[in-house]
């Protein structure tokens, strides 16, 4: 019998969000949480999303040893690996190709703070990691390194990677991110893009303590 039965589904779940809206096409792109302090699942490598099972997410352990599956894991696996060693705190990693967010990783252009939105659940622009061959070691040398902190960052000519305390966090910043992206370029063709200050983001991300329902 399988371990973590609930993580699998929920990962079975967000995979198949990011291929429905269209955060991904085909195989790419991949998802992860972190199942114990130095343990992940995982999705399988370019595998169709739409034949997936919750038997299908691979478990790994920080050494990158397959624990439980029958399907070779992400060849980004390291990268995800990388990230949950520098950030205790994060459970989850969604990495998707989405289109906006993709146009300013091409571009090499750092995707500016412009919503209210952007700065009370990411907080910071969302700057382009060094270019580095996709599944190698090396490139989750330089976006765990550019990480550092903050919830996202774009892999240059490559996608998007968000970060979060669990899965619905983490993909919540991808959504974001690309609605950022998106208006962000939308609006360079108008004009201007009116950029949040440092301190008009603190304000915000404070004014979000008192949202919602107590």
């Amino acid at each position: 019998m399988l371990t973590y039965e609930k993580e699998r589904k929920d990962l079975l779940a967000a995979s198949m969000e990011i291929l429905n809206s269209n955060m991904v096409m085909g195989t790419w792109g991949n998802i992860s949480c972190r199942v114990e302090e130095k343990m992940m699942l995982i999705t399988p490598s370019g595998m169709d999303y739409r034949t997936l099972t919750p038997a299908d997410m691979v478990l790994l352990d920080f050494n990158l040893q397959v624990m439980e599956g029958h399907l070779r894991p992400s060849i980004e696996s390291s990268l995800h690996r990388n990230i949950y060693q520098k950030r205790e705190r994060v459970k989850a990693i969604v990495h998707v190709h989405s289109n906006f967010a993709s146009v300013y990783a091409v571009a090499g252009k750092t995707i500016p703070v412009i919503l209210e939105e952007t700065a009370q659940v990411i907080g910071h622009p969302i700057e382009v990691a060094p270019y580095a061959h996709c599944g190698t070691q090396e490139l989750a040398t330089v976006v765990a390194e550019n990480l550092g902190r903050k919830r996202a960052i774009l892999l240059a000519n490559h996608g998007l990677v968000g970060v979060g305390r669990n899965l619905a966090d983490a993909m919540r910043v991808c959504y974001i991110a690309e609605k950022t992206a998106m208006i962000a370029f939308w609006a360079s063709q108008l004009g201007s893009v009116n950029i949040l200050s440092p301190h008009q983001i603190k304000e915000l991300q404070g004014a979000l303590k008192d949202y919602g329902q107590k």
